[in-house]
């Protein structure tokens, strides 16, 4: 690869999220952690209080409820730019009750 790589996300920041997409982003966040540490257990890894590649642990092996506010916050950025994007392109998000 020449040169450095310059990420160029597509600017969100003029989407105004309603409260209910609020909420799903949080959802969303949830489930993204779920996802990452289901895979992790399936690949044999469990908590641990270090991060150790060869023992297989990990510290955020735990429940979304339990991680740390700064982990939360990664996975909330995640899924709130993601909504964002998918209202900006055009697409609708809507609750069926």
């Amino acid at each position: 690869m020449e040169g450095r790589y310059i990420p160029s996300p597509i600017d969100t920041s003029d989407v105004e999220v309603s409260p209910q997409i609020a909420r799903l982003a949080e959802r969303l966040a949830e489930n993204t952690h779920e996802v990452w540490a289901l895979g992790r257990v399936n690949d044999g890894w469990v908590y641990g209080p270090v991060l150790d590649r060869e023992k297989k642990t990990h510290p955020l092996l735990v429940p979304y409820s339990q991680l740390p506010e700064s982990e939360k916050d990664y996975d909330r950025r995640t899924s709130l730019e993601a909504l964002k994007l998918l209202i900006k392109l055009g697409f609708t998000i809507e609750e069926k009750g």
